[in-house]
């Protein structure tokens, strides 16, 4: 299933010509994924995922540009792939908040927990691999 966010973008994340910049842009795909992945999971009980995640590979593609006006973005993404160390999720970004306004960006994230005291990644805990695959099965 599809968890859906609502992103809304900032004067300050536009560009000269008034759409998204790309590096904003990956931080709004950060600020869809974390009400799930941070106070979902702090919800839940996971005290060590909400404390180290990091972001081991990213790919973003620009299908139109998204200009900012005030209005929400509707980011849909979904969990692809659960591996013990690191799980991949995919996003669409709607050019507004609803399911049929135009998909303008899709995007990819590998991510990785991350234990902050030893300073490595490390492996998925049960609890959190099912979190994940029930976070997303909820949505």
């Amino acid at each position: 299933m599809t968890y859906v966010s609502q992103v809304r973008p900032r004067w300050t994340d536009m560009d000269v010509y008034g759409h998204i910049n790309h590096a904003k842009m990956v931080t709004l795909l950060e600020e869809a994924r974390i009400p799930l992945l941070f106070k979902g999971a702090v919800e839940a009980g996971l005290d060590q995922l909400p404390k180290g995640i990091v972001v081991v590979k990213l790919e973003v593609a620009y299908k139109a540009p998204i200009v900012v006006s005030g209005q929400q973005l509707r980011v849909d993404i979904d969990l692809t792939e659960l591996r013990a160390a690191s799980f991949t999720l995919a996003y669409r970004v709607h050019t507004g908040p609803a399911a049929d306004d135009p998909v303008a960006v899709t995007a990819e994230t590998v991510l990785a927990p991350y234990d902050t005291v030893a300073l490595r990644p490390r492996r998925l805990s049960p609890p959190e691999s099912e979190f994940l695959k029930q976070g997303f099965a909820d949505a």
